[in-house]
C-alpha cells in the first residue's frame, strides 16, 4: 500500500446504520441519503415532516388516540350501567360500597352518572382532534390512578387501565396529532 492508500479517511470509517435487521448490503455513495434526494429531517411521515410543517386536517389519529377512545367510551357504558344498577333492588348494596351509607342511593346514581359523563366527553371529541380532551383524559386518568392506589389491592385492574390510558395519552405520536392542527 502506498502513503496515499493509508491515510485515505473512508477506508477506515464504518458503513451507514443497517437498522436491527439489517437493510441494503450496497454502500451508498458519498452525499446520497438513504431517501434519495431528502436530508435525514426532511422525510415525509404521518405527520407532517418536520416540526411545524402543516398537517394533513384529514388525517385519521394515531392508534394510541382510538384505543385510548374506545377504553373511555367502555368506562363511560360502565358508569352509565352502575347507573342503572343503583336504581333497582340491588341500590342499597351499591350505596354502601361507594358512600357508606344504604340511605344514598341517589348520591350514587349522581356519582356514576357524573363518571359516565366525565368518560363520554373526552371519548367523544378525542376523535375530533380537541386539545381539551386530551387534556380532561389525562386529568381524569391521575384521578383515576390515585383512586386506585388508594384502594389497592382491590383496585389493580382500575389502576391499569388508568395508567394505560395516561401512557396513551402522553406518548409522541398522540401529542403531535394534536399540536398540528
Amino acid at each position: 500500500m502506498s502513503e496515499q492508500d493509508r491515510n485515505d479517511p473512508t477506508e477506515d470509517r464504518p458503513g451507514p446504520y443497517q437498522g436491527v435487521f439489517g437493510g441494503s448490503t450496497t454502500p451508498q455513495p458519498p452525499g446520497v441519503t438513504p431517501y434519495g434526494d431528502r436530508p435525514y429531517g426532511d422525510r415525509p411521515g404521518a405527520y407532517g415532516g418536520l416540526y411545524g410543517a402543516a398537517a394533513d386536517p384529514h388525517q385519521p389519529p394515531p392508534k394510541q388516540v382510538t384505543i385510548a377512545a374506545v377504553i373511555t367510551f367502555g368506562l363511560g357504558a360502565l358508569s352509565i350501567l352502575l347507573a342503572g344498577l343503583a336504581l333497582t333492588s340491588a341500590g342499597e348494596q351499591i350505596s354502601e360500597v361507594l358512600t357508606g351509607s344504604k340511605e344514598n342511593e341517589g348520591v350514587a346514581v349522581a356519582a356514576a352518572l357524573f363518571c359516565a359523563v366525565v368518560y363520554f366527553l373526552p371519548a367523544i371529541f378525542l376523535r375530533k382532534r380537541r386539545p381539551w380532551a386530551r387534556y380532561l383524559l389525562i386529568g381524569v386518568a391521575a384521578i383515576g390512578i390515585a383512586g386506585g392506589i388508594m384502594a389497592l389491592p382491590s383496585s389493580i385492574l382500575g389502576l391499569a387501565i388508568h395508567t394505560a390510558l395516561l401512557i396513551l395519552m402522553l406518548q409522541q405520536p398522540t401529542k403531535l396529532w394534536f399540536h398540528h392542527r
